[in-house]
């Protein structure tokens, strides 16, 4: 279940449990509802949460992400930059090598396989005239949540950034 602050921005996923509970206790609104489907109490029927929105606001501080090989690799989509496979064993790659005073910093650091990060060597993509499949972004706690869940539901998009 996707869970939005009051602002409708993305905050997490969580459980059907813990959704119900949300509702159940006033502190959420159902959004949507998954066609077709409810949950039984000896009490009650309500439609099975999708989306809850929160009913008040919660201030979350800056989710900083963590700059690691693993997160690198979950930015990438476990890609290859350089010649887009994922079938082989990868690396991370600086775009400007270290030794060209190239940085640890998202905005340059790259998955790429062996085979690529080899042949690329100390020189950047353009001198290597290997071209980046994709730019290096920075990313942001919706990305991995996008990432996190796998398939999205398609009432899920517009509020992950995805239409």
């Amino acid at each position: 279940m996707l869970v939005l602050n009051q602002n409708y921005e993305p905050l997490s996923v969580c459980n059907v449990k813990k959704a119900v509970v949300l509702l159940y206790l006033g502190k959420a609104e159902l959004i949507a509802a998954l066609d077709g489907r409810h949950l039984h109490s000896v009490s009650m029927t309500m439609p099975f949460p999708s989306i809850v929105r929160l009913s008040v606001y919660v201030r979350v501080p800056f989710k900083k992400i963590v700059l690691s090989r693993k997160n690198i690799l979950r930015r990438d989509s476990h890609r290859c930059q350089y010649c887009g496979r994922s079938d082989v064993p990868l690396t991370v790659d600086h775009v400007v090598p270290k030794a060209r005073g190239g940085e640890d910093a998202w905005e340059n650091l790259v998955c790429a396989c062996v085979r690529c990060n080899n042949k690329k060597g100390d020189r950047t993509p353009s001198e290597a005239q290997m071209p980046l499949v994709r730019r290096p972004i920075r990313p942001n706690h919706v990305m991995f949540i996008r990432d996190f869940v796998g398939s999205v539901d398609d009432r899920w998009k517009p509020y992950l950034f995805m239409n």
